[in-house]
């Protein structure tokens, strides 16, 4: 049986929201149909599953149910989604997240998806880790203020990045329609369970020394929370020009926010890309990103990541990535709307859409500058007969490779 049909009997299509005209921004809503009943077969290689069995897992992930010929060894878990996540609720929103609890191999970052219903306020707070963001749906108002007492106050839309650097405060307010956005922290082991919340700063110090410091009378704090608040209900913040806070010491020398539905993508024979690092996006020093749509029938060619592990998130379409870890070592996974994926650093990976609408995903970095090392740059820059002694590709073949990176490719 040919891959091609082995993939239609076993892949569900998803249904998937559509994307602002631009193509950035929007998350996906749907299902996928019921389809074929798939099987653990392929070929003359296994035999139908007899039960019991989740179907849903079974369609979503073809490729772990029957796993292509050329999978082989012990390459770790690179898949999770989101809908796996404990989803924490409150009355102004909810929060879920992916760290090294749900997804161990992801030590390098972690990821929340956060939905906040409009007025709803992500509490104002801090934490360690450098904080970097996608508006994946509404908009949003967000604040921060720097070491030197220079502040930031901008409203974000769907499509829009936003970085804090690590320590600084900062507050995220729904606007009208509210919003829902990704998180993403360079740290596997973060949890939005325990950043430093303002409330339960001023919860765990006495009055006394709230009065001293504030010079104002103790009553002033008789009706502070006694607990965090982490996600409320507000009322709907004025106009931006109405809440202008002007700091003595000025605004921040590079802005927070990037709107990367405005910056132009780069065209390629199977999609296009979008690359945000410091270059461009200055602010961001130390989480790099790629914004990445892949047609129907094209992949993200046959690369590697030399500086850094790659975190992804899938925002729409249909996917399967096989990651080569070394010697005999490579695996396949499956990726729908809202699936986290994961990549070690330096392991040769490519991702291919297997649907029939573009995928479009995210690919996230720790560090301040994006970059990979393409294959078939690298066979096309050295000498042919080197590529020929290893590889036994012909003459006309290796003559065809392209020097200049494909990033995204069709065949044909």
């Amino acid at each position: 049986m040919d891959p091609i049909t082995r993939r239609t009997m076993l892949a569900a299509t998803a249904l998937t929201g559509a994307l602002a005209a631009n193509g950035a921004g929007a998350a996906p809503t749907g299902a996928a149909p019921s389809g074929d009943v798939p099987q653990p077969v392929d070929g003359r290689r296994g035999a139908p599953d007899l039960g019991p069995r989740n179907l849903g897992a079974d369609r979503d992930n073809p490729d772990l149910l029957a796993s292509p010929v050329t999978d082989s060894g012990k390459v770790p878990n690179l898949k999770w989604p989101f809908g796996l996540s404990h989803n924490r609720l409150l009355e102004g929103g909810w929060a879920r997240e992916t760290t090294v609890r749900e997804l161990p191999v992801s030590t390098a970052m972690a990821g929340v998806d956060m939905r906040l219903l409009p007025g709803a306020i992500r509490e104002l707070h801090w934490h360690k880790e450098n904080e970097w963001s996608l508006m994946l749906n509404g908009s949003a108002r967000i604040t921060c203020v720097d070491e030197e007492g220079r502040n930031f106050i901008a409203d974000v839309r769907q499509g829009d990045l936003w970085y804090f650097p690590s320590g600084l405060p900062h507050s995220i307010q729904a606007l009208d329609q509210g919003c829902e956005f990704l998180l993403v922290f360079d740290n596997g082991a973060f949890s939005e369970d325990s950043t430093f919340l303002i409330s339960q700063w001023f919860a765990g110090v006495p009055k006394s020394v709230l009065a001293k410091n504030f010079d104002e009378p103790e009553s002033a704090f008789a009706d502070i929370p006694a607990k965090q608040l982490y996600i409320f209900d507000a009322p709907l913040p004025p106009p931006l020009a109405a809440e202008a806070v002007a700091s003595p010491a000025g605004s921040v020398p590079n802005p927070f926010v990037f709107r990367m539905a405005d910056m132009p993508a780069r065209p390629c024979p199977g999609g296009s890309v979008r690359i945000v690092d410091s270059t461009v996006f200055k602010a961001s020093e130390h989480i790099a990103a790629a914004y990445v749509e892949i047609e129907p029938g094209a992949m993200r060619e046959l690369h590697w990541h030399p500086r850094s592990p790659e975190w992804q998130y899938y925002i729409s379409g249909r996917a399967r990535m096989t990651v080569f870890a070394s010697g005999d070592n490579s695996r396949t996974f499956d990726y729908q709307a809202g699936d986290v994926g994961y990549v070690p650093q330096t392991m040769g990976h490519y991702i291919e859409n297997t649907g029939d609408e573009p995928v479009r995903y995210l690919e996230m970095f720790v560090g301040p500058r994006y970059t990979d090392v393409s294959l078939e740059q690298w066979m096309a820059l050295i000498p042919p007969a080197l590529v020929k002694q290893h590889l036994h590709l012909d003459d006309a073949a290796i003559a065809r490779l392209r020097k200049r990176k494909g990033i995204v490719v069709k065949a044909g």
